[in-house]
């Protein structure tokens, strides 16, 4: 299957702005997540510590 030329073609400059912005946007989020995953289990795990003390 092929795609037509045009926004989505990977040839047109603004198809490559809005993949390297997206590429962009996916690293800052998951390195949101990921630092609120390890916030979450560091908070976790103190309150367990301190629950079986």
């Amino acid at each position: 299957m092929t795609l037509p030329p045009g926004l989505y073609s990977g040839t047109s400059s603004l198809a490559l702005v809005a993949r390297a912005s997206a590429f962009g946007l996916g690293l800052v989020y998951g390195n949101m997540k990921l630092k609120v995953l390890k916030i979450k289990s560091m908070s976790q795990k103190t309150v367990e510590a301190t629950t079986h003390h």
